[in-house]
Protein backbone atom coordinates (compact mmCIF):
# COMPACT_ATOMS: atom_id res chain seq x y z
CA UNK A 1 0.00 0.00 0.00
CA UNK A 2 1.45 3.27 -0.65
CA UNK A 3 1.59 6.20 1.86
CA UNK A 4 -0.27 9.22 1.69
CA UNK A 5 0.78 12.50 1.41
CA UNK A 6 0.07 15.84 1.50
CA UNK A 7 1.18 19.33 0.23
CA UNK A 8 0.07 22.34 2.61
CA UNK A 9 0.94 25.61 0.25
CA UNK A 10 0.41 23.25 -2.98
CA UNK A 11 0.56 26.22 -5.30
CA UNK A 12 4.03 27.91 -4.29
CA UNK A 13 7.05 27.03 -6.50
CA UNK A 14 8.03 24.98 -4.03
CA UNK A 15 4.61 23.02 -3.91
CA UNK A 16 4.68 22.92 -7.56
CA UNK A 17 8.26 21.14 -7.46
CA UNK A 18 6.79 18.72 -5.15
CA UNK A 19 3.42 17.98 -6.69
CA UNK A 20 6.15 17.43 -10.02
CA UNK A 21 8.50 14.96 -7.87
CA UNK A 22 6.21 13.21 -5.93
CA UNK A 23 3.22 12.43 -9.02
CA UNK A 24 5.70 9.88 -10.05
CA UNK A 25 7.16 8.54 -6.91
CA UNK A 26 6.40 4.61 -6.88
CA UNK A 27 5.85 4.51 -3.16
CA UNK A 28 3.57 8.12 -2.39
CA UNK A 29 -0.03 8.85 -3.01
CA UNK A 30 -0.99 12.23 -2.93
CA UNK A 31 -4.11 12.76 -1.50
CA UNK A 32 -4.32 16.34 -0.30
CA UNK A 33 -3.28 20.16 -2.02
CA UNK A 34 -3.45 22.30 0.49
CA UNK A 35 -3.43 26.47 -0.01
CA UNK A 36 -4.68 30.03 1.29
CA UNK A 37 -5.80 31.22 -2.20
CA UNK A 38 -7.17 29.58 -5.34
CA UNK A 39 -9.26 26.94 -3.10
CA UNK A 40 -11.69 25.31 -4.47
CA UNK A 41 -10.15 24.72 -8.09
CA UNK A 42 -8.17 21.99 -10.03
CA UNK A 43 -4.41 22.06 -9.67
CA UNK A 44 -5.02 22.11 -13.69
CA UNK A 45 -6.29 25.56 -13.26
CA UNK A 46 -3.00 27.20 -11.92
CA UNK A 47 -0.83 24.97 -13.73
CA UNK A 48 -2.41 23.30 -17.13
CA UNK A 49 0.90 21.37 -18.08
CA UNK A 50 0.62 18.84 -15.36
CA UNK A 51 -1.11 15.46 -16.65
CA UNK A 52 -4.74 14.74 -15.54
CA UNK A 53 -3.70 10.96 -15.36
CA UNK A 54 -1.02 11.60 -12.83
CA UNK A 55 -2.55 14.14 -10.39
CA UNK A 56 -6.33 14.88 -10.18
CA UNK A 57 -6.82 17.06 -7.40
CA UNK A 58 -8.72 20.59 -6.08
CA UNK A 59 -6.49 22.86 -3.99
CA UNK A 60 -8.69 22.70 -0.78
CA UNK A 61 -8.67 25.08 2.42
CA UNK A 62 -5.97 24.36 5.26
CA UNK A 63 -7.91 22.22 7.86
CA UNK A 64 -5.30 20.15 10.24
CA UNK A 65 -8.11 17.73 10.98
CA UNK A 66 -9.06 16.73 7.35
CA UNK A 67 -4.89 16.41 6.95
CA UNK A 68 -4.39 14.01 9.65
CA UNK A 69 -7.50 11.83 8.30
CA UNK A 70 -6.17 11.66 4.70
CA UNK A 71 -2.42 11.88 4.87
CA UNK A 72 0.12 10.16 6.63
CA UNK A 73 3.11 12.67 5.67
CA UNK A 74 2.52 16.02 5.12
CA UNK A 75 5.21 18.17 3.07
CA UNK A 76 4.77 22.41 4.70
CA UNK A 77 5.45 24.29 1.72
CA UNK A 78 4.80 27.19 3.32
CA UNK A 79 6.17 31.15 3.98
CA UNK A 80 8.23 30.81 7.59
CA UNK A 81 5.64 31.55 10.09
CA UNK A 82 2.90 29.67 9.18
CA UNK A 83 3.73 25.90 10.04
CA UNK A 84 4.29 26.73 13.79
CA UNK A 85 0.66 27.49 13.84
CA UNK A 86 -0.50 23.85 12.10
CA UNK A 87 2.67 21.50 12.89
CA UNK A 88 2.02 20.91 16.46
CA UNK A 89 -1.60 19.70 15.76
CA UNK A 90 -0.59 17.82 12.96
CA UNK A 91 2.41 15.99 15.09
CA UNK A 92 0.00 15.18 17.76
CA UNK A 93 -2.40 13.60 15.21
CA UNK A 94 0.41 11.17 14.50
CA UNK A 95 1.21 12.76 10.54
CA UNK A 96 5.35 13.13 10.10
CA UNK A 97 5.67 16.31 8.72
CA UNK A 98 8.62 17.64 6.49
CA UNK A 99 8.88 21.65 6.87
CA UNK A 100 10.07 23.41 4.07
CA UNK A 101 10.16 26.99 6.07
CA UNK A 102 12.32 28.32 8.48
CA UNK A 103 9.76 27.47 11.56
CA UNK A 104 11.51 24.01 12.74
CA UNK A 105 15.32 24.09 11.85
CA UNK A 106 16.33 25.87 14.69
CA UNK A 107 15.77 24.14 18.26
CA UNK A 108 16.13 27.30 20.07
CA UNK A 109 13.39 29.14 19.16
CA UNK A 110 14.66 32.74 20.57
CA UNK A 111 17.04 32.43 17.84
CA UNK A 112 14.24 31.92 15.32
CA UNK A 113 12.22 35.14 17.50
CA UNK A 114 14.87 37.09 17.18
CA UNK A 115 15.90 37.19 13.09
CA UNK A 116 11.66 35.97 11.64
CA UNK A 117 10.34 38.57 14.52
CA UNK A 118 7.33 36.15 15.26
CA UNK A 119 6.71 34.84 19.19
CA UNK A 120 6.54 31.04 19.25
CA UNK A 121 5.01 28.76 22.19
CA UNK A 122 5.76 25.59 20.34
CA UNK A 123 8.85 24.64 22.21
CA UNK A 124 8.02 20.87 22.99
CA UNK A 125 7.42 20.97 19.20
CA UNK A 126 10.49 22.02 17.52
CA UNK A 127 12.56 20.11 20.49
CA UNK A 128 11.60 17.29 18.56
CA UNK A 129 12.23 18.24 15.24
CA UNK A 130 15.71 17.38 13.18
CA UNK A 131 17.63 19.51 10.57
CA UNK A 132 16.68 17.77 7.57
CA UNK A 133 20.46 17.89 5.40
CA UNK A 134 20.89 13.59 4.72
CA UNK A 135 24.50 14.49 4.08
CA UNK A 136 25.09 15.48 7.76
CA UNK A 137 22.35 13.98 9.21
CA UNK A 138 20.96 10.70 7.35
CA UNK A 139 20.33 8.74 11.02
CA UNK A 140 18.50 10.97 12.97
CA UNK A 141 16.18 12.11 9.70
CA UNK A 142 15.72 8.17 9.93
CA UNK A 143 14.42 8.01 13.36
CA UNK A 144 12.49 11.60 13.07
CA UNK A 145 8.70 12.67 12.98
CA UNK A 146 9.18 16.01 12.75
CA UNK A 147 12.20 17.39 10.30
CA UNK A 148 13.23 20.91 9.41
CA UNK A 149 14.16 20.90 5.44
CA UNK A 150 17.30 23.30 5.29
CA UNK A 151 16.75 26.69 2.92
CA UNK A 152 18.72 27.08 -0.44
CA UNK A 153 21.55 28.86 0.41
CA UNK A 154 22.59 26.96 3.84
CA UNK A 155 22.52 23.53 1.94
CA UNK A 156 25.09 24.78 -0.56
CA UNK A 157 26.78 26.28 1.97
CA UNK A 158 27.24 23.48 4.50
CA UNK A 159 27.91 21.11 1.83
CA UNK A 160 30.80 23.52 0.80
CA UNK A 161 32.12 24.08 4.46
CA UNK A 162 30.82 20.46 6.42
CA UNK A 163 34.32 18.33 5.37
CA UNK A 164 36.54 21.41 6.43
CA UNK A 165 35.02 22.04 9.81
CA UNK A 166 34.34 18.42 10.83
CA UNK A 167 38.24 17.71 9.91
CA UNK A 168 39.33 21.24 11.75
CA UNK A 169 41.07 21.93 8.30
CA UNK A 170 40.56 25.91 8.53
CA UNK A 171 39.74 28.52 11.40
CA UNK A 172 35.93 28.63 11.72
CA UNK A 173 35.80 32.31 12.09
CA UNK A 174 37.60 32.79 8.57
CA UNK A 175 34.54 31.83 6.68
CA UNK A 176 33.48 34.02 4.07
CA UNK A 177 30.56 32.63 2.48
CA UNK A 178 29.67 34.66 -1.02
CA UNK A 179 25.87 33.33 -2.52
CA UNK A 180 24.40 33.79 -5.66
CA UNK A 181 20.88 32.80 -6.53
CA UNK A 182 18.61 32.84 -9.24
CA UNK A 183 14.94 34.92 -8.91
CA UNK A 184 12.69 32.06 -8.02
CA UNK A 185 14.64 31.70 -4.72
CA UNK A 186 11.87 34.44 -4.02
CA UNK A 187 9.35 32.55 -4.38
CA UNK A 188 6.07 33.26 -6.70
CA UNK A 189 4.61 36.37 -5.27
CA UNK A 190 5.59 39.50 -6.95
CA UNK A 191 8.15 42.27 -5.76
CA UNK A 192 8.99 45.08 -7.89
CA UNK A 193 12.94 44.34 -7.41
CA UNK A 194 12.30 40.71 -8.80
CA UNK A 195 10.18 42.43 -12.13
CA UNK A 196 12.12 41.20 -15.17
CA UNK A 197 13.12 44.70 -15.72
CA UNK A 198 14.41 45.23 -12.35
CA UNK A 199 16.67 41.80 -13.05
CA UNK A 200 17.70 41.64 -16.16
CA UNK A 201 21.22 42.46 -16.73
CA UNK A 202 22.05 43.40 -13.63
CA UNK A 203 23.54 41.73 -10.68
CA UNK A 204 23.07 42.86 -7.20
CA UNK A 205 23.95 42.19 -3.20
CA UNK A 206 21.48 42.11 -0.69
CA UNK A 207 20.71 41.81 3.43
CA UNK A 208 24.74 42.05 3.67
CA UNK A 209 24.86 40.86 7.27
CA UNK A 210 21.58 40.39 8.06
CA UNK A 211 19.74 37.37 5.89
CA UNK A 212 17.67 35.61 7.85
CA UNK A 213 19.53 32.40 6.61
CA UNK A 214 22.82 33.39 8.84
CA UNK A 215 21.77 32.24 11.86
CA UNK A 216 20.66 29.00 10.11
CA UNK A 217 24.27 28.21 8.54
CA UNK A 218 26.01 29.01 11.64
CA UNK A 219 23.82 26.67 13.85
CA UNK A 220 25.05 23.78 11.77
CA UNK A 221 28.79 24.93 11.54
CA UNK A 222 28.85 25.39 14.72
CA UNK A 223 27.78 22.01 15.68
CA UNK A 224 30.20 20.43 12.56
CA UNK A 225 33.15 22.51 14.29
CA UNK A 226 32.16 20.99 18.05
CA UNK A 227 32.36 24.34 19.31
CA UNK A 228 29.69 26.98 19.90
CA UNK A 229 28.62 30.56 18.43
CA UNK A 230 30.56 30.04 14.99
CA UNK A 231 30.30 33.26 12.98
CA UNK A 232 30.29 33.45 9.24
CA UNK A 233 30.32 36.22 6.65
CA UNK A 234 27.63 35.43 4.63
CA UNK A 235 26.75 38.17 1.38
CA UNK A 236 23.73 36.93 -1.11
CA UNK A 237 23.47 38.25 -4.72
CA UNK A 238 20.46 37.92 -7.29
CA UNK A 239 21.68 37.29 -10.57
CA UNK A 240 19.12 36.98 -13.58
CA UNK A 241 18.77 33.83 -14.05
CA UNK A 242 15.53 31.86 -12.94
CA UNK A 243 17.16 29.16 -10.83
CA UNK A 244 20.41 27.66 -9.46
CA UNK A 245 22.80 28.96 -6.58
CA UNK A 246 26.05 29.07 -7.02
CA UNK A 247 28.37 29.51 -3.48
CA UNK A 248 32.06 30.31 -3.26
CA UNK A 249 33.44 29.53 0.05
CA UNK A 250 36.76 30.82 1.32
CA UNK A 251 38.11 29.38 4.74
CA UNK A 252 41.87 29.83 6.38
CA UNK A 253 43.56 26.46 6.49
CA UNK A 254 45.30 25.45 9.59
CA UNK A 255 47.81 23.77 7.87
CA UNK A 256 49.02 26.12 4.86
CA UNK A 257 50.90 23.40 3.40
CA UNK A 258 48.33 21.51 2.80
CA UNK A 259 47.78 21.03 -1.29
CA UNK A 260 44.48 20.50 -3.69
CA UNK A 261 45.27 17.00 -3.94
CA UNK A 262 44.53 16.86 -0.22
CA UNK A 263 41.79 18.43 0.54
CA UNK A 264 40.09 16.66 -2.75
CA UNK A 265 40.89 13.47 -0.74
CA UNK A 266 39.29 13.98 2.10
CA UNK A 267 35.89 15.47 0.35
CA UNK A 268 36.06 12.69 -1.85
CA UNK A 269 36.23 10.41 1.74
CA UNK A 270 33.43 12.53 3.39
CA UNK A 271 30.69 12.58 0.95
CA UNK A 272 31.64 8.82 -0.18
CA UNK A 273 28.47 7.45 0.74
CA UNK A 274 26.47 10.52 -0.80
CA UNK A 275 24.84 9.83 -4.31
CA UNK A 276 23.80 13.37 -4.58
CA UNK A 277 26.98 14.89 -3.71
CA UNK A 278 29.67 14.68 -6.69
CA UNK A 279 33.11 16.26 -5.99
CA UNK A 280 35.36 17.26 -9.36
CA UNK A 281 39.05 17.37 -10.31
CA UNK A 282 41.52 19.36 -9.80
CA UNK A 283 40.80 22.64 -12.33
CA UNK A 284 36.81 21.59 -12.61
CA UNK A 285 35.50 24.40 -11.07
CA UNK A 286 31.12 23.43 -11.36
CA UNK A 287 28.44 25.51 -13.25
CA UNK A 288 24.85 26.46 -12.66
CA UNK A 289 23.59 24.96 -15.18
CA UNK A 290 25.24 21.40 -14.84
CA UNK A 291 22.58 20.78 -11.57
CA UNK A 292 19.52 22.12 -13.17
CA UNK A 293 16.37 20.05 -12.39
CA UNK A 294 18.36 17.84 -10.26
CA UNK A 295 19.09 16.90 -6.61
CA UNK A 296 22.60 17.44 -7.21
CA UNK A 297 25.13 19.33 -5.26
CA UNK A 298 28.28 19.46 -7.40
CA UNK A 299 31.59 21.12 -5.36
CA UNK A 300 34.87 22.00 -6.58
CA UNK A 301 37.72 23.08 -4.70
CA UNK A 302 41.51 24.58 -4.52
CA UNK A 303 44.12 25.14 -1.74
CA UNK A 304 46.07 28.70 -2.72
CA UNK A 305 49.26 27.78 -1.58
CA UNK A 306 50.00 32.09 -1.86
CA UNK A 307 47.35 32.95 0.37
CA UNK A 308 47.11 29.99 2.65
CA UNK A 309 43.22 29.86 2.00
CA UNK A 310 41.01 27.12 0.51
CA UNK A 311 38.30 27.97 -1.87
CA UNK A 312 35.54 25.69 -2.50
CA UNK A 313 32.61 26.23 -4.95
CA UNK A 314 29.13 24.28 -4.90
CA UNK A 315 26.14 25.07 -6.87
CA UNK A 316 22.61 23.72 -6.61
CA UNK A 317 19.22 24.05 -8.53
CA UNK A 318 17.56 26.56 -5.32
CA UNK A 319 14.10 24.56 -5.82
CA UNK A 320 15.25 20.58 -5.32
CA UNK A 321 18.57 20.12 -3.56
CA UNK A 322 17.77 23.64 -2.08
CA UNK A 323 14.18 23.18 -1.64
CA UNK A 324 11.78 20.25 -2.67
CA UNK A 325 13.81 17.44 -3.71
CA UNK A 326 15.67 17.44 -0.45
CA UNK A 327 12.73 17.22 1.24
CA UNK A 328 11.74 14.02 -0.68
CA UNK A 329 15.21 12.23 -0.31
CA UNK A 330 14.49 13.33 3.26
CA UNK A 331 11.06 11.11 3.35
CA UNK A 332 12.98 8.27 1.42
CA UNK A 333 15.39 7.85 4.78
CA UNK A 334 12.65 8.09 6.78
CA UNK A 335 10.52 5.75 5.15
CA UNK A 336 13.55 3.43 4.56
CA UNK A 337 13.23 3.37 0.77
CA UNK A 338 16.63 3.90 -1.25
CA UNK A 339 17.71 7.42 -0.87
CA UNK A 340 17.85 8.36 -4.53
CA UNK A 341 14.10 6.82 -5.27
CA UNK A 342 12.20 9.10 -7.88
CA UNK A 343 14.27 11.78 -7.54
CA UNK A 344 16.12 13.35 -10.95
CA UNK A 345 20.14 12.62 -10.89
CA UNK A 346 20.92 14.17 -14.43
CA UNK A 347 20.04 17.60 -15.51
CA UNK A 348 18.97 19.07 -18.93
CA UNK A 349 21.64 20.33 -20.48
CA UNK A 350 21.89 23.10 -22.14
Amino acid sequence: MKTTVGIVGATGYGGLQLIRILMDHPEVELTYLGANRNTDVPIQKLYPFLPEDKINLICEPIVPSRIIERCQVVFMAVPNGIAADLVPELVAGGCQVLDLSADYRFQDLHLYEQWYAKPRTDHATAQQSVYGLPELYRERIKRAQLIGCPGCYPTASLLAAAPLLKQGLVLPESLIIDAKSGTSGAGREAHVDQLFAEVDGSVRAYKIGRHRHTPEIEQICSDLAGTKNIQVQFTPHLVPMTRGILVTLYGQMRDPGLVTEDILTIYEAFYRHSPFVKVFKIDIYPQTKWVIGTNNCFIGLEADSRTGRVVVVAVIDNLLKGQSAQAVQCLNLRQGWPETLGLPQTGYYP
